[in-house]
């Protein structure tokens, strides 16, 4: 069967994210949805997404095809009824959409004339950027039972204190020393060749993905996610961190989501708690207003190549686009729309030649080469978002 993810009516609203990936690649709990719907079905998989991102996400499409919404994380249940879909049957969640058979693929597929099976089980879905880290625990321990079940964790050093050990997973290359680690109120995962330096203070749930450092004296709160070649330090709680970024140096960040090539400069901290304690409201691309959370905590949302200087003060419920360049002393806006250069005393256009030089030294330095497609997603972003740039 082949499968192929589609991103759904969220897309929108999972923007600044989904700006330079489908919807399967958002990174929650351990793994990416598309990464979990490939372990659980044993095979790969292909998307429908926006036209320009297709060159790097392309999709496949063969005689008979299995359509996932890509906003729903699977499990054992759902994906049983998944694999046994036949031509012109549909699974729905109320009225949402989960999956279905066709030979047609298209992401606004009518499928009212197909049989309709009815899932009724529990189900987590990603509607929301702020769903991101709110239910990165519930989908950190999934991920965890899943991806350790029926195997043992690699030794773990003695110099380390461990709370909870049963809950603790080191994969091959994975390297922790003198530090402690609380599993008590979540698994605490060490990816392959993921380091953990001396003096380290981690409370799970917490997973390091591989090739991922928390330097040293790092202090871990749960429910964090930390992505592959990802660099962090200072204080961090209930985060989740796509890849490819660092926080490398003292400072406090969290319930926020950070993209993949952001930095965060050293002693910049962001606000998760307004000072009346009100609950906080999040610009939403979607509506294009800022729209309530039902969340009394919500830091930052920082979408990918963003970066900010040392000594950077976000407010609660800020969201920051992608190729953003934040610098200037206090604190900026609590949107600041892609390809912006400044901070509290305004900002101009960060225009895409400058934006490119940077982000191919960046991730030059991580192996990754930045290459046309790359250029070509963000030259289109650059362009979606002019609206909100009126400077």
């Amino acid at each position: 069967m082949n499968y192929i993810l589609f991103d759904g009516p969220v897309r929108d609203a999972l923007l600044p994210f989904t700006f330079t990936r489908p919807v399967a690649d958002i990174r929650i709990g351990i793994l990416t949805i598309r990464e979990k719907w490939e372990k659980y079905l044993s095979g790969t998989t292909s998307t429908i997404t926006e036209e320009y991102l297709a060159e790097k996400y392309p999709m496949v499409k063969l005689e008979q095809n299995v359509l996932i919404n890509a906003s729903f994380l699977p499990n054992a249940e759902l994906v049983q009824l998944v694999k046994a879909l036949d031509q012109n049957e549909a699974i729905f969640y109320g009225d949402d959409l989960i999956a279905c058979c066709s030979k047609e693929v298209q992401d606004t597929l009518d499928v009212s004339a197909y049989k309709r099976i009815a899932y009724q089980g529990d189900v987590l879905r990603i509607e929301n950027t702020w769903d991101i880290f709110s239910k990165n625990k519930e989908a950190l321990q999934a991920d965890f039972d899943f991806i350790t079940a029926g195997r043992k964790s690699q030794p773990i050093s003695s110099t380390n204190n461990l709370i909870n050990s049963d809950q603790i997973f080191l994969e091959a290359g994975a390297k922790v020393e003198f530090s402690i680690l609380n599993a008590t109120d979540g698994p605490i995962y060490i990816g392959k060749e993921a380091e953990v330096w001396e003096g380290s203070l981690i409370r799970g749930a917490f997973a390091l993905c591989h090739n991922a450092t928390v330097k040293m004296g790092g202090k871990m709160y749960g429910a964090t996610t930390i992505g592959p070649h990802s660099k962090v330090c200072g204080e961090v709680s209930n985060t989740v961190i796509f890849g490819y970024s660092s926080k490398g140096h003292e400072g406090y960040l969290g319930n926020a989501v950070l993209g993949e090539w952001c930095n965060i400069g050293a002693d910049s901290n962001n606000s998760n708690l307004k000072n009346n304690y009100a609950k906080v409201r999040l610009w939403n691309y979607a509506t294009e207003k800022f729209e309530h959370t039902g969340l009394q905590f919500c830091g930052l949302m920082m979408g990918d190549h963003s970066k900010s200087a040392i000594n950077t003060m976000f407010n609660t419920g800020t969201v920051v686009g992608v190729n953003c360049n934040i610098y200037v002393p206090g604190f900026p806006r609590n949107f600041v729309p892609s390809f912006s250069w400044g901070g509290a005393s305004g900002f101009s256009s960060y225009l895409p030649r400058k934006a490119f030089e940077a982000a191919e030294v960046m991730m030059a330095r991580r192996g990754v080469k930045f290459d046309d497609k790359e250029a070509k997603i963000l030259e289109q972003v650059f362009e979606l978002t002019k609206k909100w740039r009126n400077y």
